[in-house]
């Protein structure tokens, strides 16, 4: 799952210049107190994903006006993920734009289910 050096120069360049929803999201992502730690623009392989959450194994992608892929590209990019062992999924950019908050707890909540149960809090 190593990033070429095409993804890892595009993810920088990307990071700079996040979308609305995106930058919405992320604040959203980086402000919440959990566990579960988000990475945004970030290169798995050939690509680059919008956010990776490596404890949950799971790709997130804001879909919206600022993705010009085709929907035959967006299904090898998410057949290549997936044959990475990653779970991908595809949030509306309108849907964040609504709703940032309750988009950002229901990623949490989902992540935090695929994670498992913490191994930095002692158990009670």
């Amino acid at each position: 799952m190593r990033a070429t050096a095409n993804a890892m120069y595009a993810a920088r360049r990307y990071r700079g210049h996040l979308s609305l929803p995106e930058q919405l999201f992320w604040r959203l992502l980086r402000q919440a107190r959990r566990d579960l730690r988000f990475r945004r623009q970030h290169p798995i392989g050939p690509y680059v994903a919008d956010f990776y959450c490596a404890a949950a194994k799971m790709v997130i992608e804001i879909d919206g006006a600022s993705h010009n892929h085709s929907q035959a590209a967006d299904e090898r990019r998410t057949a290549y993920l997936h044959s990475v062992g990653l779970q991908v999924l595809r949030i509306p950019a309108a849907d964040v734009l609504a709703n940032p908050e309750a988009v950002a707890d229901a990623l949490m909540r989902r992540c935090e289910r695929r994670a498992g149960p913490s191994t930095t809090q002692p158990e009670g």
